[in-house]
Formats: C-alpha cells, sequence, structure tokens
C-alpha cells in the first residue's frame, strides 16, 4: 500500500475542512458569538498545522489502486467528521462527544438525524456548521479536494468510493475536469434555489441553512418545528428542489451539452419520477380525510415523498400520525433512495431496477432455459462485474442491517422505533418512525446505540465498501502484527 500517498491526501482534507470553517466563522462574526468564534477559529488553525505535519511533502509516487483508494476515502471521512465534532463539542452545544460526533458524521453524511432536543436554542454559527456540513458531504469533499488538487489518474479510484451508485463513470476523460463539472452543476443548483427562496418570503439565515440542507439531502432545519412554519411557496421550492437534487447529475451534464434526447430517455430518472408520482398519489388518496382540500393534501404528501426519497428528511407536517399504509410507503421509499450519482442515499433507483431485471431474467430462463436474455439498463448491457457488485452491495447491506437492528435493540425501545432508527441511519434519510419520528430525535439512544448508528450513517453514504474494507485492512494489520 502507497502509505505515504494516502497519508498526504488525508492531511490535505484537513487542511481543506480549516478553509470551510470560514463559513461558520463568518456565521458567527455577524451574530457576535465571540465564544463560537474562538472555537472555530481555534480549531481551524488546529486543522491547518495537523494536515500540514501530516500531509507532508507529495510523495514522488502517488500512485493509488482500488483498496487503497476504498480506504482511503474511509479514513478521511472519519478523521473529517471527528475534527468536525470538535467545535460542537468544546463550544457546549454538545457537551457529550458521543452526541457531537453522531451530529456533524449526521450532517457529513447527509442522513440529518439529531440528537439536539432545541434547535432552536443552538448558536447561529453552530447552526450554519450543521447546514452547511450537509452541503460539503452531498457531493463529497473528496470530490471538492478532486477539483482543486491535480491527482492524476489515482483520483478515480477516490471518486468511485465516494461517490453512490453501482458504477461511476467519468463525464470527460480528466477526472479532475469531472468533479469541476459536477461542482459547477451543483454550485449553480444552489444558488438557484437560495435565491428563489429569499424572493419568496423565507429569512435569509433560514434560506441559507435550508438550501444547503436540500442540496445535500440532508434535512437539518433551524426551528423545532422543522419546515411546517414556512408558506405554501417555500414549501413547493422546497419539493422540487429535492426532487432535482435526488437525480443523478449526469443527465444535467447532458442537458448542459444541449443532448436533450439521452437526458429524457435516461431509465433511471424515469423510474425515480415513475415511483415518486405513483407514492404520491397513493398517499393523497390515503390521507384526503386528513386535510382540508385536495391541494394541501398533495402538497404535504409530495413533500414528504420527495423528502424521504431522496433521504433529505424535512418534514411539512408529522406524517407519523398518518394511517399506517401511508407510514409503510414512506418507509419503504427510505430503501429505495435516489438515483446514483445523486446527492440522495438508499439502495439507489438504478440498483432496484437492474434487480428487478434480474429477476424478471431468471424466470424468463426458467421458462425458456434455451432462451438467451441479458440484462440491460440505460440501453446498454449490464456487465458482469455490475451484476456481482449489486448482488454482494445487498448482501453486505442486509448483514450489517439486521446486526445493527440486533444491537441498538439492547436499549429496549420498540421494534418499530429501532427498525425505522437503523433505516433511516443507513439510508442516509433522518426522522423515522414512532420514538424517532420527524418531531422526535434521537437522543432516546444510548452511546453504544449512537456509535453503531454513526457507523451506519457513514457505511450508507460510502457505500458500504469502503468501510468494510478499512475494518478488513485494520483486522489483518492486527493479525499481522
Amino acid at each position: 500500500m502507497n502509505l505515504k500517498m494516502m497519508r498526504y491526501i488525508v492531511g490535505a482534507l484537513v487542511q481543506i475542512e480549516a478553509a470551510l470553517f470560514l463559513i461558520p466563522i463568518l456565521t458567527a462574526v455577524v451574530y457576535q458569538e465571540w465564544g463560537c468564534l474562538q472555537v472555530f477559529g481555534a480549531t481551524a488553525l488546529f486543522c491547518l498545522a495537523a494536515g500540514r505535519l501530516v500531509r507532508g511533502k507529495r510523495p514522488e509516487d502517488a500512485t493509488i489502486f482500488s483498496s487503497e483508494g476504498y480506504t482511503t476515502v474511509a479514513l478521511c471521512w472519519i478523521v473529517m467528521s471527528i475534527v468536525g465534532a470538535i467545535p460542537l463539542c468544546v463550544s457546549g452545544a454538545y457537551p457529550n462527544p458521543f452526541d457531537a460526533l453522531f451530529e456533524i458524521v449526521s450532517g457529513f453524511t447527509t442522513t440529518g438525524a439529531t440528537v439536539a432536543t432545541d434547535v432552536e436554542a443552538l448558536p447561529r454559527s453552530i447552526l450554519m456548521w450543521r447546514s452547511f456540513s450537509h452541503w460539503i458531504g452531498g457531493m463529497g469533499v473528496l470530490v471538492f479536494m478532486l477539483a482543486i488538487l491535480p491527482m492524476g489518474a489515482s483520483g478515480m479510484y477516490l471518486m468511485k468510493a465516494e461517490s453512490p451508485g453501482p458504477s461511476v463513470g467519468k463525464l470527460v476523460p480528466r477526472v479532475r475536469s469531472t468533479a469541476k463539472i459536477l461542482y459547477v452543476i451543483y454550485l449553480f443548483l444552489t444558488v438557484l434555489q437560495m435565491i428563489l427562496m429569499i424572493l419568496f418570503g423565507c429569512p435569509v439565515f433560514d434560506s441559507i441553512n435550508l438550501t444547503f440542507a436540500t442540496a445535500g439531502t440532508g434535512g437539518f432545519s433551524v426551528l423545532n418545528s422543522g419546515c411546517a412554519d414556512y408558506n405554501t411557496a417555500v414549501q413547493i421550492i422546497l419539493t422540487v428542489f429535492m426532487i432535482l437534487f435526488g437525480v443523478n447529475f449526469n443527465v444535467y451534464f447532458l442537458i448542459y451539452c444541449k443532448k436533450w434526447k439521452e437526458a429524457v430517455h435516461c431509465e433511471e430518472v424515469r423510474a425515480y419520477l415513475g415511483i415518486i408520482a405513483a407514492a404520491v398519489i397513493m398517499i393523497s388518496f390515503n390521507i384526503c380525510h386528513i386535510f382540508g382540500n385536495i391541494g394541501e393534501t398533495v402538497l404535504h404528501a409530495a413533500f414528504q415523498v420527495a423528502s424521504i426519497i431522496t433521504t433529505t428528511g424535512f418534514a411539512s407536517v408529522d406524517f407519523d400520525l398518518w394511517p399506517e399504509f401511508s407510514r409503510e410507503i414512506l418507509l419503504l421509499l427510505m430503501f429505495i433512495g435516489a438515483c446514483a450519482g445523486s446527492t440522495g442515499g438508499g439502495i439507489k433507483v438504478s440498483r432496484i431496477v437492474i434487480m428487478a431485471k434480474s429477476v424478471l431474467k431468471e424466470l424468463a430462463y426458467i421458462l425458456h432455459p434455451r432462451n438467451v436474455r441479458k440484462v440491460r439498463f440505460e440501453g446498454k448491457i449490464v456487465e458482469h462485474e455490475t451484476m456481482r457488485s449489486v448482488n454482494v452491495f445487498m448482501v453486505a447491506y442486509l448483514i450489517i442491517f439486521v446486526t445493527s437492528v440486533l444491537l441498538v435493540s439492547l436499549d429496549n425501545f420498540d421494534g418499530i422505533t429501532n427498525f425505522s432508527s437503523v433505516a433511516s441511519a443507513f439510508n442516509n434519510v433522518g426522522p423515522g418512525l414512532n420514538q424517532v419520528g420527524p418531531v422526535r430525535n434521537f437522543s432516546i439512544y444510548s452511546n453504544l446505540s449512537k456509535l453503531v448508528l454513526t457507523f451506519d450513517m457513514l457505511a450508507g453514504r460510502l457505500e458500504i465498501f469502503p468501510m468494510l474494507i478499512l475494518l478488513l485492512k485494520i483486522r489483518g494489520r492486527k493479525r499481522w502484527n
């Protein structure tokens, strides 16, 4: 393993995180939160010094391969989370280190699950850091690093390990150029939403925070009521942009290149929009007796569906009070998730489509053994390697999910609470059901359960394999020693 290059990347990331602290530092200056200013400033200086020490000189051999890429990404996210939790803990906003780590991991992984019992009591700079962590983690901090630092061909392994979905391709031949294009699209949509939110009556501070949370499909709110107190126009904007950020960013690149036909015929996006439409219709019929008119019914149904399938986690109403049919649909959407190559979490629509087609293929083979049938996706034959990775992913997914449910059940909460909390954390959604519903939080769990859920959030955001490979590397090193 190229340990020198791995160390160089981790050190560079820590230095980049120091620069990212400028956002909460500026917020602390604007709102005169001098105590938080000192904490964020000191943490930023620490990151600069520690990053420089760890980084050192760029190694002559900058080559890293697949296993090193996965390990490096996992290490980077763990280090980034630990450093990001320091201001939350030291400032006193989250005195329990386990709470601080849970909160910032929830931020970076764009989960949006919180242990804060009174969000409005938190300092503005802390709220901004929580929301900004969504934006950082949404596209991926390593993708951002690739956009500003030359990494050569090795950068593809980092992007592949950090990007969600069964396969990752380059938009253009150079990885650095691909990363730049992704962030330009990301930034454009972010600024557009922010402007629209302000124009339609949302306070500036709220608009910035909600936009960061929407762009990263995170879900941290700045109000205890979530998004219930905002006007209808703001809720519609949030709904639209949650759906937009759940779309594979390759589609936006195709639109930019004026390849309209390819963009329109994207199979994953059509399936994604179809699932949203079907869920909204079914839930609307199921909850129509709760609200006064059909417009309000469809609005709340669409908002919650968009929030859950994109794994954003906003809530405009307490959907935990809805009929069981609607709650089960939302729980199912937690697992489906958004498109591959988006900022959303979950299993991903592309995997769902590929697995469904694989089942149909096997059924066709049973009926007609001599008939040779290939699984096609986006007009192309799905390679054996992709099929194998999807199958392995699902096996690993089930093992981790079941183990996590068993571990958090040690706290002796009801089954729906435990199941939905793991589903929420693992799929990077945010709210669950029952005691972790949209108007409640995760503070009820013990430190052990919070660590389990923290691991689930990281594993879910990084598509499982980077975290598992890191654990295998650590285990192998211990056995070797």
